[in-house]
This record gives C-alpha cells, structure tokens and sequence, in this order.
C-alpha cells in the first residue's frame, strides 16, 4: 500500500514541476482517498491549488492538513501565504504571530510578515522585520527592496535611495521592479534615483 502512495505521489510531484496543477492535483486525490491523513498529499494538493489561484480550496486542504497536525509548518506557512492573496490580512497576521512566537527567526514568515504590514500600511512595523532579517541575511535584495518601499512610504528619502542602491548591487532585477513602482514615482526628477534606474 505504502509503495502504490509513494509511487502516486511521486508522479504528482513531477506533474506539479511541471506546472501541470491541475493534473498533479487529481493525484493528489487519488492518494487521499487511499489515506485521507496524507499530509505530503494534502499541503501538495493545497499548494497546487494556489497555483491555479483557487486559495479557498488550498486554505480548505491545509487546515485539514492541521487538524491532523496543528504544528505542521509547511502548511502553516502555505495557510498564510494563500491568506495573503486572498487580503486576508488581519488572519494571516494573527497567524504569523503566533509561528513567530514559538521560533522568532522563522526567515519565511518574517517575510509573510512584513509584507502584510506593508500591504496594512504598518510601514514602521514592516521596516522593523526589514531589518531584523538584513541583520542575519544583509544580501536578501528582496528584503532591501521591500526595506526602500517602506522608506519611501515613510518619506525616509535618502535611506530609501540607500537600501535601493544596495538590492541593485544585488541584481538588476530590482533595477527594473524600481522603474515601473508607483511608490518611486516621487523621485522622477530626483538625480540619484534616475542614476540608480539608468
């Protein structure tokens, strides 16, 4: 029995790779039906599920998943991260709290974290986390973009300018993500922000 799931579950996950979720998905349910508690089948079928933007089924299959496993944190995690596309903001912060309140330095829910701060407009807040991560991770340009959105929100300026220049050091994608931001329109005529952008 066990050989027939692993088996399932493994073509399901190179389905997923492949990004053919809806087909990976119907294994999934294949497998749950075999064994319902599967919890590799029930975040996987989850997971997938966000991938095709259906975040109320995911958010269905990892709190079955929790209700087997409260402490699961890959499900936890995938919970928060569907919650968040849904502007489920208030609940998934609730949530983030909580998995930070037993392991603080959790680097993936610090950034669920910060970026639902942001999205609540908690720019203090959200720069708080930026730099609690950046002590640990100073080379995380996701982070250090995040860092000069919230700075700039907070018309911190030339620390925005600061924390930009540093995640374009890091790659040139944030170069590109920084033109087109409508927070960084502000600085359309600001010299060393269109030095940073060229």
């Amino acid at each position: 029995m066990h050989s027939d799931i692993d088996r399932l579950l493994e073509s399901a996950n190179i389905l997923f790779l492949k990004k053919s979720f809806l087909e990976s998905i119907q294994i999934y349910e294949k497998i749950l039906q075999i064994e319902p508690t599967n919890l590799s089948a029930l975040n996987n079928k989850g997971y997938a599920l966000s991938k095709t933007n259906d975040y109320q089924n995911a958010i269905n299959c990892y709190d079955k998943g929790l209700s087997i496993d409260p402490t699961e944190k890959t499900l936890l995690v995938n919970k928060i991260s569907s919650m968040r596309k849904m502007k489920m903001l208030v609940n998934a912060l609730d949530n983030c709290n909580l998995m930070l309140k037993d392991d603080p330095k959790q680097l993936i829910v610090m950034y669920h974290k910060l970026r639902i701060l942001y999205t609540l407009e908690k720019y203090e807040e959200s720069l708080e986390i930026c730099d609690t991560i950046l002590q640990n991770y100073p080379k995380n340009g996701d982070v250090l973009f995040d860092k000069a959105m919230s700075l700039i929100n907070l018309n911190r300026i030339s620390e925005c300018l600061e924390a930009l220049s540093f995640a374009i050091q890091i790659s040139n994608k944030f170069k590109i993500k920084a033109r087109s931001n409508k927070a960084l329109h502000i600085l359309q005529k600001n010299n060393k922000f269109l030095k940073l952008i060229k």
